[in-house]
């Protein structure tokens, strides 16, 4: 239960975070065209409001032809209850509030209709390019804060462990991933795990001395779905400190032992270990170790849990690690970099959500809540909150109305026509977007569900 409500936090955080961000791009952008913004609110509001507050009329201003120019005090800022998202009403526009009354009076200047097609084209962008903007500062703040750590795939020596899904298609735990496509495969890329399984072809190192080539199907990366991952780095079990009067300690293992053997079965890293000790819950068994380069071997009895009782060396204490540092204006580049790397990844993905597999791999909130750890990590919600940006700026710009990228669509037949689109087509058209768009999220979330409950 603790891990669901830290997941469940650290997912409400970070999607406030990016929806305020979002629509503060829509805001921002409308205002300074001195456009009206009626509201502003985080998560939506059917009926009431958590909370809300409308600033007081101030002295107003006129422009030249002496209208009342729109003003921040024009807006009601609020929190919904439903959080699902949020949304800024901006005046004079057909969006989710389908205000037919205020349409239905004489034009304002003031309003976004009012406006020349650039300006209203400049405010639909705003809040995707105030996402993708932000994942930009996140990478290059996560770039200058931790740096690049990162252990070369070659020093790796035990390589990798491969999820259910990818050794089902030829990969062997122990594996040592070499190229994709050809191409050199290398840890300082952050996205070596999606060029692999998004290859045609993977190679790899096998036992240390065969070069294996694994054919990668099309929808590999919907398969990978289910298990959450696609590689780690194997663990050699380097004893870092024992535990006093646990097995271990009773067995006379010492910290810096290395365990390569329980009975007859080879443990070059922490996965064969734990299964090997399962065998032999409170029994006695012969445990060999490396000690100053010799082998040697010891009687250990494993507790209930099939566990020694001694704590693991970091893996970054096993394997040679590469930091990569960046200053201030370094970091900004190297943001750019990750951030285009992860739109052009996630753009690239998207081809296979219209296969059957990619369709049964939808999933909604529950999808993305796994994300997150179990454990709040700062450097690893900074990480996901920027690629959730990056995804949110992406979807929102698809052209389906009712998403930032149906106005867009609008917009640029205006542009190319140079006439308005038809305000009846653009409302049915909103109602038709906004039932697909919920049609989508009741799918993807009930395939969340089907999930918990049946697989």
């Amino acid at each position: 239960m603790e891990s669901f409500l830290i997941k469940a936090a650290q997912l409400i955080v970070a999607l406030a975070f990016l929806v305020i961000i979002h629509e503060f791009g829509h805001y921002i952008i409308a205002r300074s065209f001195g456009i009206k913004v009626e509201k502003f609110y985080l998560f939506f509001n059917p009926w009431f409001s958590l909370a809300k507050w409308k600033p007081k009329k101030g002295k107003p201003k006129y422009d030249k032809d002496g209208n009342e120019k729109a003003s921040w005090r024009d807006t009601e800022y609020g929190i919904g209850w439903l959080p699902l998202g949020g949304y800024v009403k901006i005046a004079g526009m057909i969006d989710e509030s389908m205000d037919k009354e205020q349409m239905a009076q004489p034009e304002k200047p003031w309003e976004f209709r009012a406006k020349p097609a650039y300006q209203r084209l400049a405010v639909m962008l705003g809040g995707v390019m105030f996402n993708f903007i932000l994942a930009i500062i996140i990478y290059s703040g996560i770039a200058w804060y931790w740096g690049d750590k990162y252990i070369p795939l070659e020093q790796a020596y035990e390589g990798m462990d491969f999820v259910e899904a990818a050794q089902r298609v030829g990969f062997r735990n122990g594996d040592i991933p070499l190229m994709a496509d050809g191409e050199k495969i290398d840890a300082a890329d952050g996205d070596f795990a999606y060029r692999m399984a998004d290859a045609k072809v993977v190679t790899v190192l096998r036992n240390h001395k065969d070069t294996v080539n694994i054919p990668i199907p099309d929808d590999f990366l919907f398969r990978l779905n289910d298990d959450k991952g696609f590689l780690t780095y194997r663990v050699p079990v380097f004893v870092y400190r024992v535990q006093p009067g646990d097995a271990a300690d009773k067995a006379g293992i010492n910290e810096g032992d290395r365990i390569i053997a329980v009975d007859t079965i080879a443990t070059p890293s922490l996965t064969e270990l734990t299964a090997a000790l399962k065998n032999y819950v409170e029994k006695p068994v012969n445990v060999t170790l490396l000690r100053d380069g010799k082998e040697m071997m010891v009687t250990a009895v494993p507790n209930e849990f099939g566990r020694l009782g001694f704590q693991l060396s970091p893996i970054t204490e096993v394997y040679p690690t590469v930091t990569v540092r960046y200053g201030v204006f370094e970091s900004v580049p190297k943001g750019w970099e990750i951030g285009t790397t992860t739109l052009s990844n996630y753009v690239g993905s998207m081809k296979h959500v219209f296969s059957s597999e990619g369709a049964q791999s939808l999933g909604g909130f529950g999808s993305i809540g796994n994300l997150f750890p179990d454990k709040w990590n700062w450097f690893t919600f900074w990480q996901i909150t920027a690629f959730l940006s990056v995804a949110l700026a992406f979807m929102n710009i698809i052209p389906i109305p009712g998403l930032d990228g149906g106005h867009v669509m609008f917009l640029i037949y205006e542009v190319v026509s140079r006439r308005k689109p038809n305000e009846k087509v653009m409302e049915y058209a909103q109602y038709a977007g906004m039932l697909f768009l919920l049609l989508l999220l009741v799918y993807a979330n009930g395939n969340d569900l089907f999930k918990a409950f049946f697989k």
